[in-house]
């Protein structure tokens, strides 16, 4: 059984204090390499579900984007950790459409690319759109919460980093891996 950690790219990998639009606006958390690589040691495949309506605006092109992910992946690489895919949803903000999260298109588009169990899977998201996409998909949630403001969220746990996530998710996993096990 395949499982992954479905990431959201701005405000969880990266710092989010302005749009994201070329290469040299991406600043990745210092904890973001580290939490990958020990997600993938653990059997973990490491997707990024990401909504970037910038180019459904006109902000941005599709190459743009293409160039801040490939920016992504060669930072991360440098450090040792790697992806399995990006998914992007393009569209305008109001587009109606079902890849956006808060739908779950985003992460139905990587589960049937990379074949994972969606009930052994989880999404970490900063926003709750992102914990919506990933309740409306059967995944577990993660809510990255920056600072020490209190909020209210649909979440399975709240975290204050990617790290701190990737550790609850190793936990949460295993125990649901002995659950299942003592059940057969």
């Amino acid at each position: 059984m395949k499982r992954a950690a479905i990431l959201d790219r701005d405000g969880v990998i990266n710092e989010f204090r302005r749009a994201v639009n070329r290469p040299e606006d991406l600043i990745l958390y210092p904890e973001i390499a580290p939490a990958i690589r020990l997600l993938k040691s653990r059997g973990f495949l490491v997707c990024v579900a990401t909504n970037q309506g910038g180019v459904g605006l006109g902000y941005m092109t599709d190459e743009q984007l293409e160039e801040v992910h490939d920016a992504l992946t060669a930072q991360l690489a440098a450090k040792g950790a790697k992806l399995d895919a990006i998914a992007s949803c393009t569209h305008a903000p109001h587009a109606s459409c079902t890849c956006r999260k808060p739908q779950p298109g985003l992460l139905l588009q990587l589960q049937r690319t990379l074949h994972f169990s969606l009930p052994h899977s989880y999404m970490v998201g900063d926003r709750e759109t992102d914990i919506s996409a990933g309740v409306a998909a059967g995944v577990r949630t993660v809510r990255i919460v920056h600072g020490s403001i209190k909020i209210k969220t649909k979440a399975n746990y709240s975290a204050h980093n990617l790290l701190e996530a990737v550790e609850w998710i190793i936990t949460d996993a295993e125990s649901t891996d002995d659950t299942i096990t003592h059940r057969i």
